[in-house]
């Protein structure tokens, strides 16, 4: 596999409304780049979250009182917090600084997802409320694959990752279940998360601080499908760190 992965540069600054898939497309081609249906781009959840208004301001929110006592204990805004638990389905662990949330989408992520990077002071921005359907409208409008990524911190790690939060036609894994390695023992549980890998490698081309929030990844060999997101996402029953 020669595996391909190039920044798309010259992006505008995406604001609510619009038309992130022809930003996109005449980014692409400023970029001295085309798109074939075998391609898959990766986006950012942030332009992604700009483009549909997913856009806080915090000076408009009101704090409940149980927002209150949640930011005393984790030393954060409780303005924040409100926000963060409007994006939450259950809150999972609560440390200094951060909670561990569940959101309506299914992610466990902290703070719902919710983020102050890369957007004007006392903004905020949300998750996009169906990254699915996000990465799938880009996706019949670009014609080629798309994942929508978000940075993620992992159990048992350190540092960030770029992951898969939306897909669209790729293939959320690679199953090699019933193949044989190279000492010819049969692979019983061997299911890469291909679309997670993908992500990781793009935000390692376009970076945190370039001002690239898209990559074209070219080379990798996959087969459309209608699956979605939810392949990834572990049931809560079989979590061995909740």
């Amino acid at each position: 596999m020669n595996l391909q992965i190039t920044p798309v540069q010259h992006m505008p600054e995406i604001l609510p409304g619009m038309n992130l898939g022809e930003c996109l497309r005449n980014s692409i081609k400023a970029s001295g780049l085309d798109l074939a249906s075998g391609d898959i781009l990766a986006v950012t959840q942030k332009i992604v979250s700009k483009a549909e208004g997913r856009i806080v301001r915090l000076s408009s929110v009101e704090p409940s009182p149980g927002s209150v006592s949640i930011a005393e204990q984790v030393g954060k805004d409780p303005r924040l917090v409100e926000v963060i638990l409007g994006e939450t389905l259950r809150i999972l662990r609560m440390r200094r600084g951060v909670l561990i949330c569940e959101t309506h989408q299914g992610l466990i992520c902290a703070n719902a997802g919710v983020d102050s990077s890369n957007v004007e002071r006392d903004s905020i921005t949300l998750l996009p409320k169906d990254p699915d359907r996000s990465a799938r409208e880009l996706a019949n409008f670009l014609g080629c694959g798309v994942i929508v990524t978000d940075t993620f911190g992992r159990v048992w790690r350190e540092g960030l990752l770029d992951t898969a939060i939306g897909i669209a036609r790729v293939p959320p894994v690679t199953d090699f279940r019933g193949q044989t390695d190279a000492y010819g023992h049969s692979l019983e549980v061997t299911v890469l998360a291909s679309a997670d890998a993908l992500a990781a490698a793009a935000g390692l081309a376009m970076g945190k601080t370039a001002g690239t929030p898209a990559a074209l990844i070219r080379g990798f060999s996959w087969e459309r499908t209608d699956s979605t997101i939810k392949a990834l996402l572990r049931a809560p029953e079989r979590d061995l760190f909740l």
